[in-house]
């Protein structure tokens, strides 16, 4: 009861600190903390989370801030979400309130108190405070150069009065921005074949150890030996585990894409080759694969083009994914084509090749799951390329 009190009196004050814009004194009892919470099960919580927590016992308030948060019931949230267009905000609670939340959830929750001095710890909660006001707290989200852990790794660097070192962790090693995703979302699953598909050549890059905040957990690997400049002091005073319990997450690899593509190019291959022993062609595959394959295509030529994220553009999925397969929907359900549409698969067949090369020469990483796929169209166009030209050499006799 006697914490219920407690807690509902630290929620008064608060709000009415915030909406009387007051300027609140910290004490020397103050602390100032990183929280990072470990990775849930949905895709939009893979890649764990961060937050600041404002901390004085003689004050009585406890608080945390996050950056990341967004409403899905917004008007044309995910029309502007695929156009790169949309705001995320800034949130605040009570620290219980949101402990309690991650503690449900069974997610990991780390502490690491940051040595500030009272005047940085102050300047930080005034900035925090004027952050969360309704016309501050909507920012443009960019997922690895202005997110929930990036936002905090500017929040530290305008507060502090010294310069801070950000070090890489002890055996670092660089890694391209899309192994970083892949550490948290494993090619073989749905979200991470989704995330290589939509994400293009431009983020198979290495990676500075200060880019490499942009993931919850390397905000805290670096925090932890970072350190102020040129006094050569720790950044972070020590480290708290605020919940240890972390839920793992579930296995599924027999409807992993690896195993749903494989069986798909089994079936391909399969019909494939009852159609050159009984001399006939699968119309219904071929307007299946052409249409799959440009929808797919269609896909990426819009993020690379048509919208606001960077990190979609110079996307060679179009290479095996091509867009113009959907205009020729017509055209491969006929019995007889044109020679040049002949070309045109043969085309699509040096596509293949110039993906493969770009794999090798490192252009491009692909998701490994999407190699049955291609070993399947690449089987596909080579039959089509024979029974076109039978028909047309049939047409000449």
């Amino acid at each position: 009861m006697i914490q219920l009190k407690t807690y509902l009196l630290t929620l008064v004050c608060t709000l009415f600190l915030f909406q009387a814009n007051a300027q609140f004194q910290l004490s020397k009892e103050s602390e100032v903390s990183v929280l990072t919470i470990g990775p849930g099960l949905v895709l939009n919580d893979a890649f764990g989370h961060s937050a600041i927590r404002i901390k004085d016992p003689g004050q009585r308030i406890d608080l945390v801030f996050d950056y990341g948060r967004y409403d899905f019931q917004a008007e044309g949230f995910y029309l502007n979400f695929v156009k790169g267009k949309l705001d995320y905000e800034i949130g605040w609670a009570n620290y219980e309130s949101f402990i309690a939340n991650y503690k449900l959830q069974k997610r990991r929750v780390i502490s690491q108190i940051i040595n500030f001095t009272l005047e940085e710890k102050q300047k930080l909660f005034e900035a925090l405070l004027t952050n969360i006001k309704s016309q501050n707290k909507s920012y443009s989200y960019d997922f690895f150069y202005n997110n929930c852990a990036t936002k905090i790794k500017d929040a530290l660097i305008n507060a502090s009065n010294k310069r801070i070192l950000f070090l890489p962790p002890e055996n670092f090693k660089s890694l391209t921005f899309r192994d970083l995703i892949r550490s948290n979302v494993p090619q073989n699953s749905w979200g991470g074949l989704g995330i290589d598909i939509a994400l293009g050549s431009i983020i198979d890059r290495s990676a500075s150890v200060e880019e490499h905040l942009f993931l919850p957990k390397y905000l805290y690997e670096i925090l932890k030996v970072s350190k102020f400049n040129p006094k050569n002091i720790r950044l972070v005073v020590r480290s708290e585990v605020l919940n240890q319990i972390q839920k793992p997450k579930p296995g599924a690899f027999w409807w992993s894409p690896l195993i749903i593509f494989a069986l798909a190019s089994i079936i391909i291959i399969g019909l494939t080759y009852r159609d050159w022993i009984s001399k006939s062609r699968n119309k219904f595959l071929d307007v299946l694969l052409f249409f799959t394959t440009g929808s797919i295509g269609l896909l990426i030529l819009f993020l690379w083009f048509s919208t606001d994220h960077t990190a979609t553009a110079y996307n060679y999925n179009f290479l095996w994914a091509f867009g113009f397969n959907l205009i020729l929907l017509k055209t491969i359900f006929n019995d007889k084509v044109k020679k040049r549409f002949i070309g045109y698969i043969k085309f699509l067949i040096l596509l293949l090749a110039l993906m493969l090369l770009h794999s090798l020469t490192g252009v491009q990483s692909f998701n490994y799951t999407i190699i049955p796929l291609w070993i399947a169209l690449l089987s596909r166009y080579g039959f089509l390329i024979y029974w076109f030209s039978l028909k047309k050499n049939q047409k000449n006799v």
